[in-house]
């Protein structure tokens, strides 16, 4: 099955070299994923392709306007359809996983003061933030969701057991990681890494993973609420 994803941006050109490099290069070479970037001023109203306005009871910045969005919107309307917003629901591992498992994605790239919210209630499926942050626009979002998903398709990683072992699987973060050589500057491998011993290796690395989670995300730890 080849994944499509369709990415909505004002900006198509902010994605012409991330895309070729890496996996997600390698993939679409592959034929394992299909890329299409829709300029979003190509349904832009008037000569200067408007695709924002004034917001309605006034206020700073511009608006991204429903109608070229809802014209822009209207090829993929059987794909899941998300928007990047920074008032949308945090971007968890788990969406990833399931994004993985659609045929088609339709990625909508926010910008200005945001987006008009009739899209969000008629246009999309849901809305995605990458966290309690702000940024330009939606575009460093639909990158960070493509490399997400790449990574998860089937022939994209050269050693899938990687991917079951990493940070937030099991709701735990990934424990530390080393590689040669042994000793640099006095800075030590832990010996049990360097043991042989499997049983005793994988209950350091498990052991690890609580205490960085602990540290660093209790909140991966807490129980849920009710």
């Amino acid at each position: 099955m080849i994944v499509r994803i369709n990415v909505i941006t004002i900006f198509p050109e902010f994605f012409s070299s991330p895309l070729q490099v890496s996996l997600v290069g390698k993939a679409q070479d592959d034929g394992l994923l299909s890329i299409d970037l829709v300029d979003l001023r190509a349904f832009g109203k008037g000569f200067h392709r408007q695709v924002d306005d004034a917001p309605f009871g006034g206020g700073p910045g511009m608006v991204m306007m429903v109608e070229p969005l809802d014209q822009a919107l209207a090829p993929f309307a059987k794909s899941r359809r998300v928007l990047l917003a920074a008032a949308g629901k945090p971007l968890t591992q788990n969406r990833l996983d399931d994004w993985a498992g659609l045929e088609e994605l339709t990625l909508i790239c926010g910008r200005y003061e945001g987006v008009d919210q009739r899209v969000a209630d008629n246009l999309v499926d849901e809305e995605i933030s990458l966290g309690d942050y702000v940024l330009l626009g939606g575009e460093v979002g639909a990158l960070a969701i493509i490399e997400g998903v790449t990574r998860l398709l089937p022939g994209v990683v050269g050693n899938p057991d990687s991917i079951a072992t990493e940070s937030f699987r099991a709701g735990l973060l990934e424990e530390p990681q080393y590689t040669r050589p042994a000793e640099y500057k006095g800075w030590p491998v832990p010996e049990i890494l360097l043991s042989g011993d499997h049983g005793k290796v994988e209950e350091w690395r498990h052991e690890q993973r609580l205490r960085r989670t602990e540290e660093r995300r209790p909140d991966l730890l807490a129980p849920p609420d009710g």
